[in-house]
């Protein structure tokens, strides 16, 4: 079985566990000593996990860092692991920082079993940097992203290889950060460079807050027209045949006699669905039902398996996430929030397949 399978196969198990994980502890057995195992190190030999690992340092006697992991009788890497519900902060990665300049390892691992926080010393040799330079979460990850995770893998370790890519790792995640942040909130300077590229006249406060409105509205359009670019592409390449859009309580194939109306926005926000979906299942799999009362997007065109259903009927948007076949409604005001429930999208995939 591939990394890839391997990782995914433990994503599929954590939403369903992880409401039983109540302790540091179980959080390791349950979540963190499978990841290290799909990593390929055996999890029963203690020379080569060793859990507890003690190294004294200066007056500090006895303390101990969760796992170091050995490869060829070397250390190379620490994990420091804290209960599931946490959410991971900079006084988390203190007792990494300290072993790290007392061992040889040259990467800590700092995880609460879905997060896991890759560091390195890329800003001063001999000292963990004080933010990772890589973060893998396994509830939503990339397929790149596991290509990076190949990496710390026993069959694949190579020191040399992984501090040659950590640094641009570290500085394309900082910059992908801002990005974010800026394409969602743009900031006065990021609206500024736009503006002045397109608008003659003075950037006054006023024009500045006109062009802020322009700039996430143009923000909008061109992420959605990149999704539907990549799927018509991909519906192309694999000779797709066009959709149908069935009614609730029918197999027949609507059409305009019943009254029903699929808007641009719901063909929209059902591409964006897809997009999200691509990484856990076939989107051939993700089918749209429209109704008179909502749009349902279900998984093998089966009204027993729901994803999630589109309220677009009215002026207010609503999403209504699936959990437990049961429906809540959340109020977007776009259709690109619908990437803000990406986790919630995808654990109703794995709990549809887990079953």
């Amino acid at each position: 079985m591939d990394l890839i399978d391997k990782i995914k196969d433990l994503a599929s198990r954590i939403p369903k566990q992880v409401d039983h994980i109540q302790t540091e502890e179980a959080t390791k057995n349950a979540f963190v000593l499978p990841f290290i195992s799909a990593l390929g190190y055996d999890v029963f030999n203690p020379t080569e996990v060793i859990p507890e690992f003690t190294a004294d340092i200066g007056i500090k006697k006895g303390e101990k860092v969760d796992y170091a992991i050995k490869k060829d009788d070397d250390i190379i890497f620490l994990i420091e692991c804290k209960w599931s519900g946490a959410d991971l902060h900079e006084d988390h990665a203190s007792q990494l920082h300290r072993y790290f300049s007392a061992t040889e390892a040259r990467f800590g691992i700092l995880t609460n079993g879905i997060i896991y926080e890759f560091y390195s010393d890329i800003d001063e040799p001999n000292k963990m940097d004080s933010k990772p330079f890589f973060t893998f979460d396994i509830l939503g990850f990339q397929d790149h992203q596991v290509n990076e995770l190949k990496k710390f893998t026993k069959a694949a370790f190579s020191l040399e290889d992984i501090l040659t890519t950590a640094s641009t790792l570290k500085y394309t995640g900082a910059i992908k950060k801002i990005l974010e942040e800026e394409l969602s909130n743009p900031s006065e300077e990021f609206v500024r460079f736009f503006a002045s590229q397109i608008f003659d006249g003075r950037l006054t406060k006023s024009v500045i807050e006109q062009f802020t409105k322009i700039v996430q509205e143009a923000r909008k359009q061109f992420v959605n027209e990149k999704i539907n670019e990549r799927l018509k592409s991909a519906l192309s390449a694999n000779e797709q045949p066009k959709e149908t859009i069935k009614s609730e309580d029918s197999d027949e194939s609507v059409t305009s006699d019943n009254g029903i109306v699929t808007t641009e926005e719901e063909v929209e926000a059902y591409n964006v669905i897809k997009a999200i979906l691509r990484e856990v299942v076939d989107v051939k799999r993700v089918a749209m039902r429209d109704t008179k009362s909502y749009c349902g997007v279900l998984l093998d065109d089966n009204n027993r398996k729901p994803i999630c259903r589109l309220h677009f009927n009215y002026s207010q948007k609503y999403i209504g996430l699936i959990s437990n076949k049961k429906e809540e409604r959340v109020q977007i005001e776009c259709i690109d929030d619908i990437f803000e429930y990406s986790a919630q999208l995808k654990a109703v995939i794995n709990d549809y397949e887990s079953d």
